[in-house]
């Protein structure tokens, strides 16, 4: 198959679509309020997924993984390096995180079988919870069993119709679907530009009004950080709340992986509600919030996705706080997470790849331009051995879709150099690919 589309090509791609969609039996609902494929971008997801088809392109989506997936992993039977996980400092898998998990199934079983409320406390999340708040320099800490809904929920439950959110535009779903449940006025801002915060929060901010101003420690989508500092200036000049989301934060950034305030030297104070996961450096599954006591004691008592929840599974629970205290215990991993990821960006760049705005910790993106291209070339790697997680429309403007390497410490030199030399190769062999037609 050749590497692009000409116009041959392209108008051969859009007669077969058209064909396909006219030779379809018509839906019973075709036309009516019940149709599905009314829902937003639905038809968009359809065409992508169709021309992909057409192109024998295997979606580089939903790939298995047969067992362990942290910097090697295997798929269908062949050993790969691995960057397609969040396993960032190697410790999903650790025998000592394993052993907790086990103790933990053996005391408590595999549920706490309903909600903390209802249900009661199991000592496994007071304790979890009293070392997640010491990290953060925060009095208390609430956990809950989803990152996504940690999110949801607790911005859902503090914001309100009359309020305001500022925030970066390359927040995460979690929190705009978070804001969207409450009803408050949702502003985004150009991405980490803290003068165009500070002019949005000034121009949003009126009396009476509660408002939060909402970051990211470490950006998902392009490896860099925020001011921290400048954020806990305007959140205190305008009167607002400051959160931030340190999903991809804990244990890639700052010196010992404490985060964005350790890493730019700042009183974790100046932050009123730090949001965390449990499912990456922590090797486990879940979310919490960091904050004040009476704060999280409130939270405790009447948010939803704790109330109305099941609680965290013991195991995942003994896991988490396993994982927390090694990581603090050996700041060398933290370290070589760090190297992994400045050697990795700095050698992509040295080949002439775009790596963004990338600062060369757990996050290194490769903007490549069209789907098609960033598909094509994923999938070219998978051949050489090398998994890497893609990122295409409609997740990102048609022009703009990139594969993503998300490192760990447990990576080696030889792994760094063997992927760009994959990379290399891989982007030679597809050569130059258009954007799909009638994308973007």
């Amino acid at each position: 198959m050749s590497g692009g589309l000409s116009t041959t090509a392209r108008l051969a791609l859009l007669a077969r679509l058209s064909k396909r969609r006219s030779s379809e039996a018509p839906r019973p609902d075709a036309g009516s309020a019940r149709d599905f494929t009314t829902l937003p971008g639905m038809r968009d997801f359809a065409l992508l997924k169709a021309a992909m088809e057409s192109l024998e392109l295997r979606s580089p989506l939903f790939v298995a993984h047969d067992g362990l997936a942290g910097a090697h992993s295997s798929i269908e039977g062949r050993e790969v390096i691995n960057y397609a996980s969040y396993n960032y400092l190697g410790l999903n898998g650790d025998p000592r995180v394993q052993e907790a998990a086990r103790d933990a199934v053996s005391r408590y079983g595999t549920s706490p079988s309903g909600s903390r409320i209802t249900s009661g406390e199991r000592a496994l999340h007071l304790e979890l919870e009293r070392e997640l708040a010491a990290l953060h320099g925060a009095e208390a800490a609430l956990t809950f069993v989803s990152g996504h809904a940690t999110n949801v929920t607790t911005i859902g439950h503090l914001m309100g119709p009359r309020d305001i959110v500022v925030h970066d535009a390359a927040i995460h779903n979690s929190c705009t679907e978070g804001i969207r449940l409450s009803g408050a006025r949702r502003i985004p801002f150009a991405h980490n530009d803290m003068a165009a915060a500070e002019r949005e929060m000034a121009s949003a901010r009126r009396g009476g009004q509660r408002a939060m101003l909402l970051v990211e420690g470490h950006y998902s989508m392009d490896g860099d950080i925020p001011d921290l500092a400048r954020c806990v200036e305007i959140a205190r000049r305008h009167d607002a709340w400051l959160m931030v989301d340190e999903a991809h934060s804990l244990g890639a950034i700052g010196p010992t992986g404490r985060g964005v305030a350790e890493a730019q030297g700042l009183d974790p104070a100046g932050v009123d509600l730090w949001m965390g996961t449990l499912s990456k450096t922590l090797s486990s599954c879940g979310g919490y919030i960091a904050a004040r006591a009476d704060v999280i004691d409130w939270l405790r008592h009447t948010v939803p996705g704790s109330v109305y929840s099941v609680g965290l599974a013991p195991p995942l629970a003994a896991a988490a706080l396993a994982a927390l205290r090694i990581f603090q215990a050996e700041p060398e991993r933290v370290a070589r997470l760090q190297a992994n990821g400045a050697g990795l960006r700095d050698r992509l760049k040295a080949r002439g790849f775009d790596t963004g705005a990338s600062i060369g910790s757990a996050i290194v993106p490769v903007v490549l331009g069209s789907s098609l291209r960033t598909a094509k070339v994923a999938g070219a790697l998978l051949e050489r051995g090398v998994a890497v997680q893609t990122v295409v429309f409609p997740a990102v403007p048609e022009q703009s879709a990139r594969l993503r390497f998300f490192l760990s410490s447990e990576h080696t030199e030889e792994d760094l150099d063997r992927t760009v030399e994959a990379v290399v190769a891989a982007v030679a062999s597809v050569g130059r690919v258009e954007k799909l037609p009638g994308l973007g």
